[in-house]
């Protein structure tokens, strides 16, 4: 075995220890006991897999300390499945690698078919409730992005002055929210879903306040109308770029598609309220 090849393998040992421990962690600090179960297997595995490289090199490697932590941490605030498959998104490179030294040691097949299809197969297993809710965030938050971007543009043009956009769209962002709050309740208690009315509701409400506050912000702290227009639409890309990334990575679903069409609807929505507004302010003559 050349040093290259070592090398590579030694690689391999750190990213299976360093797994192991991170799955470890996850699995004493998760509370249902299904998603402990298969938590404890993925590490199992992992540390299979160490232990296989650790065989051909001879060498023990320690963990990454900087990545359990990162990763574990990521997973405490973000959701189980997201840190998970974030982390995994590492795999890929490694898929590669793995075929790449076949030739020198006959395993290495093995482990990425493992690493690809076992381990995978089971992180879909997972059963994490924030999951069951994100239809109820979509809601709240692409309603409040659409509605509240066109109600601040043409507000913008209508009222041109800050503090009073500031609070007109607060009341109307805010009314909004306990509407659609409201409506979620009904809409999933008439359903035949797992998912509890209540908190589908608290979820979509709570995302409709947050989008209303991030929103408004700039007609708080800025006095150019125009300059708070600007970067309240690119706080709204913001918030649809953060939300559709970590709706990609926890459940396997495109990116740029689900990116550009709520980026379209809300900018299209914006654009037409903003010529609406400057419309009725000089049909009405209005002048404040």
């Amino acid at each position: 075995m050349n040093d290259s090849v070592k090398k590579r393998l030694l690689e391999f040992q750190r990213n299976e220890i360093t797994e192991y421990h991170i799955y470890r962690r996850l699995a004493a600090s998760t509370k249902d006991e299904n998603n402990r179960r298969i938590l404890e297997k993925i590490a199992d595995d992992e540390l299979r897999h160490y232990r296989t490289w650790e065989a051909h090199t001879g060498i023990k490697v320690p963990p990454s300390r900087w990545k359990i932590w990162k990763y574990v941490t990521i997973a405490r605030v973000l959701g189980l499945t997201f840190g998970i498959k974030l982390m995994e998104m590492g795999e890929g490179s490694a898929q590669i690698s793995y075929h790449e030294i076949t030739e020198y040691m006959d395993e290495a097949e093995g482990i990425a078919k493992d690493e690809l299809s076992h381990e995978q197969s089971l992180i879909a297993m997972i059963d994490e409730e924030r999951l069951k809710y994100v239809g109820s965030v979509v809601l709240g938050l692409n309603d409040a992005l659409v509605e509240l971007t066109g109600a601040l543009a043409g507000l913008t043009l209508a009222l041109q002055n800050g503090p009073l956009i500031a609070l007109t769209g607060s009341i109307t962002g805010i009314a909004a929210a306990l509407s659609m709050a409201a409506s979620e309740y009904l809409s999933t208690k008439a359903e035949e879903t797992d998912k509890h009315p209540v908190k589908a509701s608290v979820y979509t409400g709570i995302a409709y306040l947050f989008t209303v506050i991030m929103l408004i912000l700039p007609y708080l702290l800025l006095s150019n109308i125009y300059l708070s227009l600007g970067l309240s639409l690119t706080a709204a890309i913001v918030i649809i770029a953060v939300f559709n990334y970590y709706i990609s990575v926890a459940k396997d679903e495109n990116f740029g598609h689900r990116f550009w069409e709520m980026t379209g609807l809300s900018l299209s929505v914006a654009l037409f309220s903003f010529f609406i507004g400057y419309a009725l302010r000089h049909f009405f003559n209005i002048d404040l």
